[in-house]
């Protein structure tokens, strides 16, 4: 997958009852609230974070098997496969990173079957809020809000789904430094992205971005 598939989080909004399905029954709505990593704190402290700090309201814990999603309200855990696991974990608070890193924006799952993976995070619970299909994206993509991140899944020929990886947000692209490559405008207007070099050696795919254009509001 490419580096500039990483979202724009626009699209068509989903009319699928979920929301209204969940208040029936009295659940609350899904939160994201832990990351698993597979990386060593060693590569994260180099990327100007502080190891096992939290980003935002998400927890954070590195030298996992591999990239884990921990989320509050679930009803059903690994959905079509997709390591999504239940948790009764609330905010985990904030910590301050040498890199700026505030929250993490988006997490990113792989699918090879756009319509079975829906489907089965649907009846996990969660709310399907937008679709972009090509030619305005270049491979379907839904995103989902788990407040405190974004879940987009793309529909990509090959194995079947896994979490592929995620965006930080960071005020200043530039200060980063030499392990990122060069920013570029994101999709999102106003807003630029840098991806991790693949020589730093991340198992996870990992860019920052820079923090959503604040809306003035009408006189």
């Amino acid at each position: 997958m490419m580096a500039n598939a990483f979202p724009s989080h626009s699209g068509t909004m989903s009319t699928r009852p979920d929301r209204a399905r969940r208040a029936a029954h009295g659940a609350a709505a899904p939160v994201a609230r832990a990351l698993a990593l597979p990386e060593p704190a060693e590569a994260w402290e180099r990327l100007g974070f502080a190891p096992g700090g939290p980003i935002g309201d998400v927890a954070v814990a590195l030298g996992a098997p591999a990239l884990e999603l921990a989320v509050s309200g679930l009803e059903a855990e690994r959905p079509d496969g997709l390591p999504l696991v239940a948790t009764d974990a609330g905010p985990a608070g904030h910590a301050r990173h040498p890199n700026g890193a505030t929250v993490v924006d988006h997490v990113v799952a792989l699918t090879d079957d756009m319509a079975r993976t829906l489907a089965a995070l649907g009846d996990a619970g969660l709310e399907l809020r937008r679709m972009r299909e090509p030619p305005e994206a270049p491979a379907s993509q839904a995103f989902f809000n788990l407040r405190t991140l974004v879940l987009e899944v793309v529909e990509v020929k090959g194995d079947g789904p896994a979490l592929w990886g995620l965006t930080v947000v960071v005020g200043d692209l530039d200060a980063l430094g030499p392990l990122v490559e060069a920013p570029r405008s994101a999709v999102q207007p106003g807003r630029r992205i840098a991806t991790v070099r693949k020589e730093v050696g991340l198992r996870t795919a990992l860019a920052f971005m820079t923090p959503r254009p604040h809306r003035s509001r009408p006189s």
